[in-house]
């Protein structure tokens, strides 16, 4: 990734009173993306100068495994990825509480949608996380809260019930490579050719992610090919049978092969190519897997992948806000399906 100009960080990160649009008192005013409108403290500020962004990067890794998910945003940053995020932090310089989330304007805005409504959060100091995640966030959106440390979700449980929100928590295996230029090179099969995705393909994922099938999953899931690393395989044809993509945290995500291909060990040379390229590229090596994907777990080990002690939680706010999306028409009532 191309290294950014101190006008690019700026442009990314400002202090957030001026971003949106609040006064010295913390007195609400409107905003240019419409996206929050509520009182938010002076000491939270999103982080505007380089030096201060590079004492983060170096502060969050030596603090990992916890800091995953944010330690990968604001290495985004200063290594100018044009995504672009945004780094809140309460207190500068002690970092009490820290929350990270893609920048407004580079989706499509949905007041429903978790995947483009998504923070990550890492804090010293529970009550500084609690006052951030109070004042900081748009508790009219549904949204997503990931967090790897110990009380993350009683916070947002806690707000949530304050707020009358309806909130959801699933937890996760977290698992972390420490070293993946250890790892043994693959034999690639010959029917297939290594390549990355294209937006182009955005299609494809929508149509076989668990949760796509409308317009905006879409629209997510061709802001990850365009903005971030993706792998896949490509048969005769040229077409997608197998890939792996990560998304704005580093989060290595929505693997899958077709399944026509399953069975040929598609999935382990993604992960062992990502894994080496994340690496390169000084980002941890680092995905989740659902606590029931026994057959992933065991990949994940007899690649190296270390299983962390704490659970990752995704939380999720406001679901009633929520609209599944299905791939076709649900029939009207008294009608079978086609």
């Amino acid at each position: 990734m191309a290294g950014a100009t101190q006008t690019d960080r700026d442009c990314y990160c400002r202090i957030f009173r001026e971003h949106r649009g609040c006064t010295q008192t913390g007195a609400p005013n409107a905003t240019t993306s419409g996206s929050y409108q509520g009182p938010i403290s002076t000491e939270m500020l999103i982080l505007s100068c380089s030096s201060k962004l590079q004492l983060l990067e170096a502060t969050l890794q030596r603090l990992l495994p916890e800091t995953l998910q944010v330690l990968s945003v604001v290495m985004n940053i200063n290594r100018g990825n044009p995504a672009g995020h945004e780094v809140l932090v309460d207190t500068w310089p002690e970092f009490k509480a820290i929350l990270t989330r893609p920048h407004r304007e580079q989706v499509a805005s949905d007041d429903a949608d978790f995947y483009t409504n998504t923070y990550a959060a890492f804090y010293r100091d529970l009550g500084a996380n609690r006052a951030l995640l109070g004042s900081a966030v748009n508790w009219g959106q549904a949204f997503c809260i990931l967090g790897l440390q110990n009380g993350v979700y009683e916070a947002s449980r806690d707000i949530a019930k304050a707020k009358a929100v309806q909130l959801e928590a699933s937890r996760y295996f977290t698992y972390l490579h420490p070293d993946p230029s250890t790892m043994p090179e693959i034999r690639l099969d010959p029917s297939v050719r290594l390549s990355s995705l294209d937006v182009s393909h955005a299609d494809l994922l929508n149509e076989t992610w668990a949760f796509g099938g409308n317009d905006n999953r879409r629209r997510y899931l061709a802001n990850l090919i365009r903005h971030f690393p993706s792998v896949c395989l490509l048969d005769a044809a040229g077409c997608p049978v197998s890939w792996i993509i990560t998304d704005p945290f580093g989060i290595m995500t929505h693997g899958y092969t077709l399944p026509q291909h399953r069975g040929r060990g598609y999935i382990q040379v993604l992960l062992n190519v990502m894994a080496k390229q994340m690496h390169a590229w000084g980002y941890p090596s680092y995905g989740h897997v659902a606590v029931d994907n026994y057959p992933m777990q065991r990949l994940q080990e007899r690649q190296g992948f270390q299983c962390q002690l704490n659970w990752c939680h995704f939380i999720l706010h406001n679901t009633a806000l929520h609209r599944t999306p299905t791939l076709t028409p649900s029939p009207a009532a008294g009608i079978a399906p086609a």
